[in-house]
């Protein structure tokens, strides 16, 4: 019997419709069906018809036929045979030719699912914005190559054609700034500068320095060409750190997602940190999933917000999702806030990451001065007449 991964969809040509013909090269393709039924959370395979050989690219949008109904999904990968014993339905259309979904993001929606105890398809609908056309379109017209190479039982890869004429620029190595304010400051950016991964929870010192000093860790990390993701809870946090990013790199170092720009604004964007290879990404819960090319480092924000928890199944936290994409990559990891909750104390007690914090003197500094607001005499010493 064959394995439930590689088990195919097989159904009878409706009547009166020829067969088309197959694929010669790599005729079968490994779907990710969108069906909610967690029984059916497995890829089925298909075949890709001679017509659609060059649009069936892997990470790429497709339709096919489930269960007698015409339903969307990705195509995970095409190989040159299947493990079905029986015969197999062919794609009915690809919907568009743009490879979406990474393996990176791909790997990572698995990994999610299996934590949370959800579907894969449930974690795509988070991790790809809904596609829009125009957007798409307007953006490929500006492509200068489209691959051409089909690997058995690949996805697309990480870093895709690029839609620009050169990769995005590293930035200088800023100096320490603010953070030098930490005892551990300068050793966590100079690790980031050699290309290391340093994991840390980070308790911010008082005071308005928090963007400035995520700014300057960015920047250390792309400067060593890896690319980083920031999330942060809301739209003013998020034009807090844009500010930062833009003051310190200039404008167009790097890209802002978040679910208020709108659906064709936010596709344009998450399409060009895909192609462009866009090192620096900021925005709010939705942008965990972001697309960043070689991801060396991940930046949360106030991990204790209620708005870093996704409201839809299967309930993933940007906190976990963003140290399962830094575990599974490589990458160093900032979270960080004003106050530590539990769940970062205990990736500190568990040894996965360091704390990093001010010393009590540059607490005391950073801090305001409390005082009260009026004398209190104690009835003690109160005298009646």
């Amino acid at each position: 019997m064959a394995s439930p991964a590689r088990r195919g969809a097989s159904t009878r040509p409706r009547q009166g419709r020829p067969v088309p013909a197959a694929a010669v090269s790599l005729p079968v393709a490994r779907v990710a069906v969108d069906v909610p039924l967690a029984h059916l959370d497995r890829p089925f395979d298909y075949l890709v018809p001679e017509r659609l050989t060059l649009d069936a690219v892997p990470g790429c949008r497709v339709r096919v036929r489930f269960a007698g109904r015409l339903v969307g999904g990705y195509l995970l990968g095409r190989a040159d045979a299947s493990d079905h014993q029986g015969g197999l339905a062919f794609l009915e259309r690809v919907v568009s030719p743009e490879p979406v979904l990474t393996a990176e993001i791909a790997g990572l929606a698995r990994a999610v699912a299996d934590r949370y105890g959800g579907t894969l398809a449930d974690v795509l609908r988070l991790a790809i914005p809904p596609r829009h056309a125009r957007a798409e379109s307007a953006r490929r017209e500006q492509r200068e190559t489209v691959p051409d190479a089909l690997a058995p039982d690949a996805l697309a890869p990480d870093v895709l054609a690029p839609d620009v004429l050169a990769p995005a620029p590293r930035p200088a190595v800023p100096d320490p700034g603010s953070w030098a304010r930490y005892p551990a400051g300068r050793s966590f950016l100079a690790a980031l500068a050699d290309g290391r991964s340093p994991r840390a929870v980070w308790s911010a010192l008082p005071g308005p320095d928090w963007p400035a000093e995520i700014a300057r860790a960015a920047a250390t990390a792309a400067a060593a060409g890896r690319g980083v993701l920031i999330v942060v809870p809301d739209g003013r946090d998020l034009d807090s750190v844009d500010a930062a990013l833009a003051a310190l790199l200039g404008a167009g170092s790097h890209v802002c997602l978040s679910a208020g720009l709108g659906p064709a604004e936010r596709y344009r964007r998450w399409l060009t940190v895909l192609r462009a290879g866009t090192l620096i990404v900021a925005g709010t819960r939705s942008a965990m999933f972001a697309p960043v090319t070689n991801l060396g480092l991940v930046v949360l924000w106030d991990d204790g917000d209620d708005l870093h928890a996704e409201p839809r199944a299967p309930y993933p936290h940007a906190r976990e999702v963003l140290a399962l994409r830094a575990h599974r990559r490589g990458a160093a990891a900032l979270i960080g806030g004003f106050a530590r909750t539990v769940e970062a104390t205990q990736l500190v007690a568990g040894g996965w990451a360091r704390a990093l914090a001010g010393d009590r003197a540059a607490v005391r500094r950073s801090a305001p001065l409390v005082t009260a607001a009026g004398a209190f005499t104690s009835p003690s010493t109160t005298t009646g007449t």
